[in-house]
């Protein structure tokens, strides 16, 4: 029998592929054979290193996704380097944390720009790519706050709120073009956005007590979520959000 999760011969691109989540997805991709595109505004030199040591091709692609401008870019560089796009992993996103009584507009923008609307366009332009050639994989990186409230962190709320959604609504209008449409949802994963609530004892300690695994979660445990969805193994599964979180959401 083939191993449904072998990903020999396709093209992953991933977002903020530089550091945290999106290193590590990219690594395991790499390690199931598939070549990466790292996309970010800090170009991922290091994931490229990692991912060509695997024995896999790897390319950076510059882009700064607070806006919708590099999306077609992005497309079109990662089919010219490594002849094709057959998985893409959005993972790229910021965070800003205040009151809600004292959020400013500013930081709401940002926030949705990068985390949603970027999101929606550079999925729009590769699945153009994959339905004029046969299909593939779109991962999205959601969130706890998918599915919950959160505190301080209005405008990350909503986008993952929103995140959610837009899985659902282009695995139904995708799905019979043959592209999967998928999401994670990490927990409380030990990366640079999380270290304002790692740093501050009583919130650790408070989130420590509520996870049945006993720890924060590693960039790594995101990584055979992400092999599966990118595979054939996944390929009867459509507008899932598929909770990587320790047993938080059981709690």
């Amino acid at each position: 029998m083939t191993n449904p999760f072998d990903l020999t011969g396709r093209v992953a691109v991933v977002t903020g592929a530089n550091t945290g989540i999106g290193q590590g997805i990219a690594l395991a991709l790499a390690a199931a054979g598939a070549d990466v595109a790292a996309v970010g505004r800090t170009p991922a030199q290091e994931t490229v290193e990692k991912v060509r040591a695997l024995g896999r091709r790897a390319e950076i692609i510059s882009a700064d996704l607070s806006t919708i401008e590099p999306v077609g870019r992005v497309v079109d560089e990662a089919v010219d380097k490594l002849g094709g796009l057959n998985i893409l992993v959005n993972n790229a996103g910021i965070i800003r944390r205040n009151d809600s009584l004292d959020f400013t507009e500013e930081d709401w923008d940002a926030v949705v720009d990068t985390n949603l609307k970027s999101v929606f366009f550079l999925c729009q332009a590769a699945g153009k790519h994959m339905v004029a050639n046969g299909g593939g994989k779109i991962i999205n990186i959601a969130s706890m706050l998918t599915f919950q409230g959160g505190i301080r962190v209005p405008s990350y709320t909503a986008s993952k709120s929103g995140i959610g959604g837009l899985t659902k609504l282009l695995a139904n209008e995708w799905a019979a073009k043959g592209i999967n449409v998928n999401a994670i949802a990490p927990g409380y994963i030990a990366t640079n956005n999380t270290a304002a609530l790692q740093a501050d004892e009583t919130r650790n300690r408070q989130i420590m007590e509520r996870i049945p695994a006993g720890r924060w979660g590693s960039p790594e445990d995101m990584g055979g979520a992400a092999v599966f969805l990118a595979s054939s193994a996944a390929d009867y599964v459509q507008g899932h959000i598929l909770a990587v979180d320790g047993g938080w959401l059981a709690r």
